[in-house]
Parts: structure tokens; sequence; C-alpha cells
């Protein structure tokens, strides 16, 4: 099996510019505080591993990067849009054209088969079915799950399927892939697979990755960690940003 990639052999963010930043991100749920005064820089390329334990707010952190949630403070800066102040419109154009996601359970539309569910993204950005669907079978070869193109999400195995749904997050070659536990539900060989498969295409593709998890394993795969602690952001060394 291929190896992850050596943080020593990597570029770091200071020789490449900065896609996606946040700064001094802070949300509450009624009275439980997620964040406080979150920040992260996020490189063109670079694969970052936002680590902590359960409820300790990465997964906010994400959606709030992502535009999928607004932050009650802060700022997220992507391609000279505030995301946090962003209008609907906008957001969602950015989610279908240049954003990927991949969650823990894959999200599949189970009325679809594998390679509809990997085209979905081209079809609501215009393309015609034909063309669509040419591209999802090109990119699901690639991820080794062209054999069930034709089958429904629910007869695939959970390996299968998380690849047909890492497929789906890379198929508009976005600028970002948001990964939120993306190996959760997996067994440690499917998951391995499904990690080495996602940021090798990524790679290829000059996608930047952000990948929620809480394991070590799965944190190998990134150029660098950011820890998150209690709704703060940290560094390896444990040092508050």
């Amino acid at each position: 099996m291929t190896q992850p990639t050596s943080r020593a052999e990597t570029v770091g963010p200071g020789a490449r510019g900065p896609l996606l930043s946040a700064y001094g991100l802070s949300k509450a749920f009624g009275p439980t505080q997620a964040l406080t005064a979150a920040s992260l820089t996020l490189a063109e390329g670079e694969i970052v591993a936002l680590m902590g334990p359960s409820g300790s707010g990465k997964s906010t952190f994400l959606h709030c990067l992502a535009g999928i949630v607004r932050p009650d403070a802060g700022r997220v800066d992507y391609a000279g849009t505030d995301l946090a102040r962003a209008a609907d419109t906008r957001l969602s154009a950015l989610r279908r054209t240049e954003f990927g996601f991949l969650f823990q359970f894959g999200q599949l539309v189970p009325e679809l088969s594998c390679v509809e569910n990997v085209a979905l993204p081209l079809r609501l950005g215009g393309q015609r079915r034909r063309a669509a669907e040419r591209e999802a079978l090109r990119l699901m070869e690639h991820l080794d799950v062209a054999d069930v193109a034709r089958r429904r999400p629910g007869a695939c195995s959970g390996g299968q399927g998380q690849r047909v749904a890492a497929a789906r997050a890379l198929v508009t070659r976005p600028r970002v892939v948001f990964a939120d536990e993306p190996t959760g539900a997996l067994d440690s060989l499917n998951g391995e697979k499904v990690l080495r498969l996602l940021t090798d295409t990524a790679r290829e593709n000059g996608s930047s990755v952000l990948l929620v998890t809480h394991e070590a394993r799965v944190a190998a795969y990134a150029d660098r960690e950011v820890i998150v602690r209690d709704g703060r952001t940290l560094d390896v060394a444990g040092g508050a940003r």
C-alpha cells in the first residue's frame, strides 16, 4: 500500500499563497459555546488535518469555514469573499463549483445509481447527462469503483460507497475539499484505501483539503495538523493560536 506523504517532503504554506483564512471565529448554540476565537489559514494545494476529541468544536469549525454555518463573530476569507457575510446565492454557487464535501456516512442519494450520484454536481452546474456521467465514470475508475457505477448505494459495501462519495466530492475539481471524519464508519483497511485515494487525487487536481479527524493515522495523510480543543485552535505543540 502506498504510504502517506511525509511532512518533510511537502511544501509548507509559507511557500504557497493562502486560499482560505479564518480569523477569530466564535459560534454558540444556545448556552453552548462551540468556538471561541478560532483561526486557520489554508494554502493552495495544502492538506490540513483538524484534530481534536469529540465535542471539541472541529466539525463546527469546518462548517463555518465552508459557509454552511455562519459564525457569530470573526471572518472567513476565500478568494476575496468573506463567507461569514456572503449572500446565500454566492455560498450556494461556491458549494456547487469550488467546494467539495465528503462526510462520515457519504450521504449519497439512495434513489440514484452510483454514477448518477457522482455526476450530480456536474449536472447541477449545467452539464448534459452523457458528458457528466462520462466524467464521473473516469473518476470512478481512478478511485476503483467503476464496477458499481450502475448499482444504487444500498447495494454497495461501506468502503465502495465512501469511495463513490469521494468521487462525487472531487468530480468538479474543487479548489477545497471539506472532509468530516471520512473514514469514521469504515474498518481500518477500507479507511486507508479511501484516504490514500482521496489525498492522492486531491494532490493531482491541486485541490486543498480540510480533513476533520480524531485519529493520528488519518492525520498522517495531511501536510500539517491544527488542534481544536474547547473551541480554540492550537498548534501541534499545543500553543494557542
